[in-house]
């Protein structure tokens, strides 16, 4: 997908959408069940990810937020083709793009940057394990959008 030319908006809108946006929702629900857990029953160990569900709270409300945006908006007026001052709600969402990837850094950070303590439970394990491909995904879908839907229509 490097060459702009190629590129079908409508597919990759399309593609983002049922990929990345679903993928999201689906991953955020079982990470904060499972960061709750953790904080829960490992209150006491320092290494313990304080703080965690709140911030996956925090972002996914943020991100859900974002994503209702693109569907409802950016993404059908991309499948017309554009319109005039597109370029202004893409700002928008690529400065939300800019403090979604500090809040994901933050989780990043909370978490310990996903290092198992010795002896971590199963639910921490699994926690951490998910936690980094949702990281990995997150940053997938914002370069697929900064980098080859934005560039498609910014002039």
């Amino acid at each position: 997908m490097t060459d702009t030319l190629m590129i079908d908006p409508v597919a990759l809108t399309h593609h983002i959408e049922q990929h990345f946006h679903a993928r999201h929702r689906e991953q955020f629900p079982q990470l904060i069940a499972w960061a709750e857990k953790v904080e829960a029953v490992h209150a006491d160990q320092s290494q313990a990810p304080h703080g965690l569900a709140a911030a996956l709270r925090r972002f996914f409300g943020e991100l859900d937020e974002h994503m209702r945006k693109e569907e409802l908006i950016l993404f059908p007026a991309m499948r017309q083709g554009g319109m005039p001052g597109i370029e202004h709600p893409i700002h928008v969402m690529r400065a939300d793009h800019a403090g979604h990837i500090e809040e994901a850094q933050t989780i990043r950070r909370l978490a310990g940057d996903l290092i198992l303590p010795e002896g971590a439970c199963r639910t921490w394990t699994m926690l951490y394990e998910d936690l980094g491909q949702f990281l990995s995904d997150f940053g997938d879908h914002v370069r697929t959008e900064n980098e080859t839907l934005f560039p498609l229509f910014e002039h």
